[in-house]
């Protein structure tokens, strides 16, 4: 019997406006398919995230990718949630790594690691590449995952010596697009913000 998440939560994610105006209008999201995203394949939300998903559109369109930033809410199920705030799925990737070297090095893969400019490395090819291994894998044998959580300690310090970082944030990828209930455009002047 497969673990089932009978909550809903908020999410928020970071496009363009151009992109929020289409999904809003009832076009479907993309997922993200790259081999750098942090929980494998699937539409990203930050989880009560509003703040971190203006900030990354912002750093999107200030970077040159698009022109005007935006954040679309979506409620979301998390259903069969591959749940990396629950050990019993972090241990499932140890198995899962080991399978997956094994794998690649019958087929004379070399295995690419998580790279990055800083000590966070944001390119995160290693572990994009085992949990869809695993998650690719598990959809064979059972009905599949929904959704993947994780969260993420990010950032600089949030103050001089502190552990806790200014960007950490829970991630959602979304894998089946029925999870997402329904979307929304979040009412900016009614999120303060806080400095």
């Amino acid at each position: 019997m497969s673990f089932q998440h009978t909550r809903t939560i908020i999410g928020y994610h970071g496009c363009s406006r151009e992109t929020a105006d289409r999904i809003l209008d009832g076009e479907p999201f993309l997922a993200s398919v790259g081999d750098v995203e942090w929980l494998g394949d699937g539409v990203y939300f930050w989880e009560y995230g509003y703040e971190r998903a203006r900030d990354w559109a912002e750093e999107r369109a200030g970077a040159g990718k698009f022109d005007e930033p935006a954040v679309v809410g979506a409620v979301v199920h998390l259903g069969n949630c591959f749940d990396l705030l629950d050990t019993r799925f972090t241990k499932a990737l140890g198995t899962a790594f080991q399978m997956f070297e094994q794998v690649c090095r019958e087929s004379g893969v070399t295995i690419r690691q998580n790279r990055g400019r800083d000590g966070d490395l944001k390119a995160r090819y290693l572990d994009c590449a085992v949990l869809n291994f695993l998650l690719e894998n598990a959809e064979t044998e059972t009905p599949g995952y929904d959704t993947v959580r994780g969260v993420f300690q990010e950032g600089d310090a949030a103050f001089e010596g502190s552990m806790i970082r200014r960007a950490s944030h829970i991630q959602v990828a979304v894998r089946n697009p029925d999870a997402i209930l329904g979307v929304f455009r979040p009412r900016e002047g009614r999120l303060p913000r806080i400095s």
